[in-house]
């Protein structure tokens, strides 16, 4: 089986405090994370690093997890390879999505919608030097704090270049209309979220619907799925401002033609990546990945309920703008999805 290619980051000094990121990869064998000795070990040999295990081992050693953290990251680059023509360069701006763990060598890429809101806590206990002890007693809006965490923006251009040669670099996506169906409900049917109803919804409602009530014009809480997608499609939203980073594509988020991941997580096999990416990086000792006793995901067929209301015509703008991340992580086009 081919080898997968290695991302290596060169960064360029530009005019002022700015920098770009430049992309290249190379057709070279993956360098262990770590080399160390351990008992047993003879002298003058290494042992394996979890990541030599995952991407040079023989196809019969590897466990079905660990094949399909590989074919992922496979079907990924290729993808990369067949959709991006044109290499860009990465802006400070394009790495703030990028936590960093030093003290164990971890890059994460988070992704709202894609239970970053654990991965966030996971991030506190490895990193809060004893402050946190489990996930779960942190209180969700203390992990999203800004400042909190580190981003890999805001390093040096030779500590960003660094840590994406060396650290464990990985990221958790999910199916894109599913995703985009969860951030709907949470951000436009909680009554509790009264900041995107008056910053998002009240734009929404005067732009997209007829005729608007004054009361919804000022509170803005009364959104539609089929507004909410009107919205999103409509050429002049962009064009104003970027995506609320809650649907925003996550190949713009994270820019995996451009960063090397180690792992491609999913949302569907959340648990089992969620142990193989803290295994991987010796982490598994410290932290567990949080359970979720949530009984109403956002699954397909909830999606699907919320598509049927949607026209053919919108579907297909719809999936044009989310296309790249079906194809960059192979997911299938929904069978419920109309677009002719």
């Amino acid at each position: 089986m081919r080898k997968p290619k290695v991302g290596r980051m060169f960064l360029a000094t530009c005019v002022g405090s700015l920098f770009m990121v430049i992309l290249y990869f190379q057709n070279i064998t993956r360098p262990a994370v770590e080399q160390s000795g351990g008992k047993g070990i003879a002298p003058g040999k290494t042992r394996r690093s979890p990541l030599q295990t995952l991407y040079n081992g023989d196809q019969l050693d590897l466990s079905a997890v660990q094949t399909s953290l590989r074919g992922r990251r496979e079907l990924l680059e290729e993808a990369c390879l067949t959709h991006t023509k044109k290499r860009r360069v990465l802006t400070p701006d394009d790495l703030r999505h990028l936590i960093v763990d030093d003290k164990h060598g971890l890059l994460y890429c988070y992704v709202p919608k894609v239970a970053c809101t654990n991965w966030k806590r996971v991030f506190m206990v490895l990193t809060g030097d004893g402050r946190y002890h489990e996930p779960l007693a942190i209180p969700a809006n203390e992990a999203h704090v800004a400042g909190n965490l580190r981003t890999l923006s805001e390093y040096s251009t030779s500590e960003i270049n660094r840590r994406l040669r060396s650290y464990l670099k990985f990221i958790f996506v999910r199916e894109p209309f599913e995703r985009l169906v969860s951030a709907y409900r949470n951000k436009f049917t909680r009554s509790y979220n009264t900041a995107f109803h008056k910053r998002y919804g009240t734009k929404i409602i005067r732009r997209h619907r007829p005729h608007p009530q004054p009361e919804a014009l000022e509170r803005g809480d009364d959104v539609s799925f089929q507004e909410f997608v009107y919205y999103l499609v409509d050429p002049r939203t962009q064009r104003e401002e970027p995506f609320n980073e809650h649907w925003e594509r996550i190949h713009s988020l994270c820019h995996p033609c451009l960063v090397h991941y180690d792992v491609v997580g999913k949302y569907e096999t959340l648990e089992q990546d969620s142990r193989s990416v803290l295994r991987l990086a010796g982490t598994d000792g410290e932290v567990r990945f949080p359970t979720s006793g949530k009984s109403t995901r956002t699954n397909g067929d909830m999606a699907a309920q919320f598509f049927q209301n949607i026209s053919p015509f919108y579907q297909k703008k719809l999936y044009n703008l989310y296309r790249m991340d079906f194809l960059l992580f192979n997911y299938s086009n929904p069978e419920y999805l109309k677009t002719r």
